[in-house]
């Protein structure tokens, strides 16, 4: 028997099939997820779930004609980001994604953007793309469509596109994705929602276990999961001696934990109904080097070059490096913090001596690992938790053995690369078969909700 996992990520979307008795990847399919629309507004990030679709159904028929012992789909996706839905469970807006500013824009209330005015009246922490507060900004002007009865993440919309569902369910590391919720409790924070303006009845049902939403093709479709809590499975499993680096379009830290923790820059995810990923973000993350590349591409056009990726030659230009810590010292908030949106990235030490291509790149993968084991102290200083092992995922880190050899002098940890190269669809796959059990003892058109 065979678990599929599929992960709608913000610049790719995988499908994966694993072999269940030993965890074997069978067959891996990534397609690059070209759904961003155009946009006047430079805040503004959104992409077009039609096209997203477009992209997970011929990739799971492929899978589903070649094998036919299939006992469970699981999946995963970008967290925080929101779809509207009308009474028939049809997308009728665009996914707002995490990448999305409106959160940040001050003409929200009296001068303020949602998430300062969030903080100052209820002391709530919500970061801009966080789903609730694109939700309040939409409230305030008007911009709810008036078909939309309820909203949910992309990964909720294909899981329920694929069962025919009208109606969305949330796992509970999807739905504090959104914001406004109350992880203790495992549930919304009702009454700043009501004061707010959001109706109880719009927002959706939340499950605390990993459930089947259905079935495609006689196969169960369980619950979405949060795409940094199926990427701590898919590599580290349920292991609280590992603290996992990821590194993608972002960049995350996590640490397992059983008990309920914040700080700065850390926040508490749901992982199980009764544990949790200590997590602290960086907003830019690989897109920092992504930058870089660009800039150097930028200046090899314009000399005459050939508009081709520079990947290669900045890691030749690592290698010949005669000393690496003569390097800058680079700091990589080029999108802000969680905590400081209009925080800005900086560069220092640079000398006639060090100025050279090397001492910059070499500066920027620095500064991605500094900002990732700044919030990894404040773990690790304030929640009492040491872990003694690190594991890195992620194509910014996978591929660049600098940045491997970078993290692991930072954290002063051995580092291993997680085997699976999709691991946040691997850990879905993963999370739908260990709860086959449920699937065969329950109805998949009822599942089991929290109360409101």
């Amino acid at each position: 028997m065979k678990s599929i996992g599929i992960d709608i990520g913000t610049t790719t979307v995988s499908i994966v099939l694993v072999n269940l008795p030993d965890g074997m990847l069978v067959q891996a399919i990534t397609l690059p997820n070209d759904s961003f629309l155009p946009t006047a507004h430079p805040w503004e990030r959104i992409q077009n779930p039609a096209v997203i679709l477009a992209r997970v159904f011929p990739a799971l028929e492929e899978i589903l004609a070649a094998h036919s012992d299939i006992a469970a789909i699981g999946l995963t996706g970008q967290m925080h980001g929101i779809v509207y839905l009308d009474e028939g469970g049809l997308a009728v807006s665009p996914l707002y994604t995490w990448q999305d500013g409106r959160g940040n824009l001050s003409d929200y209330e009296n001068g303020k953007s949602v998430c300062g005015f969030l903080d100052e009246a209820y002391g709530v922490k919500l970061a801009t793309g966080y789903g609730l507060a694109t939700h309040l900004y939409h409230l305030k002007k008007g911009f709810v469509p008036t078909e939309a009865v309820s909203l949910c993440t992309i990964a909720d919309y294909v899981g329920m596109v694929l069962t025919g569902r009208n109606m969305p369910l949330l796992h509970i590391s999807q739905a504090a994705s959104l914001g406004l919720y109350d992880c203790k409790a495992n549930e919304f924070m009702w009454k700043v929602a009501k004061e707010c303006g959001i109706s109880p009845d719009f927002l959706p049902a939340v499950a605390k276990d990993i459930v089947p939403l259905g079935t495609f093709r006689g196969i169960p479709v369980c619950v979405s999961i949060g795409d940094n809590q199926a990427s701590f499975l898919g590599s580290v499993g349920e292991d609280r001696d590992c603290a996992l680096v990821n590194i993608g379009t972002g960049s995350q830290i996590s640490v397992l934990s059983h008990a309920h923790f914040q700080g700065k820059g850390i926040e508490a995810r749901p992982f199980t109904a009764d544990s949790y990923l200590l997590v602290g973000a960086a907003l830019c993350g690989g897109s920092a080097y992504a930058a870089l590349e660009r800039f150097f591409r930028e200046y090899a056009v314009a000399a005459g070059g050939a508009d081709m990726p520079q990947y290669g030659i900045m890691q030749k230009l690592l290698e010949g490096q005669a000393n690496p810590s003569e390097s800058w010292t680079v700091r990589t908030s080029f999108l802000g913090t969680r905590k400081n949106p209009d925080e800005t990235g900086s560069v220092s030490g640079i000398r006639l001596d060090n100025f050279r291509p090397a001492a910059l790149i070499r500066g920027v993968l620095s500064g991605m690992a500094e900002e990732l084991y700044g919030l990894y102290r404040i773990i690790q200083s304030e929640a009492g938790l040491s872990p003694t092992r690190l594991m890195a995922s992620g194509n910014g880190v996978r591929k660049n053995t600098a940045l491997q050899d970078i993290l692991q002098a930072r954290f002063g940890m051995p580092i291993a690369i997680v085997e699976h190269q999709e691991e946040a669809a691997y850990g879905a796959a993963v999370a739908a078969t260990a709860f086959l059990s449920f699937s065969r003892k329950q109805s998949p058109q009822a599942p089991p909700t929290t109360a409101r």
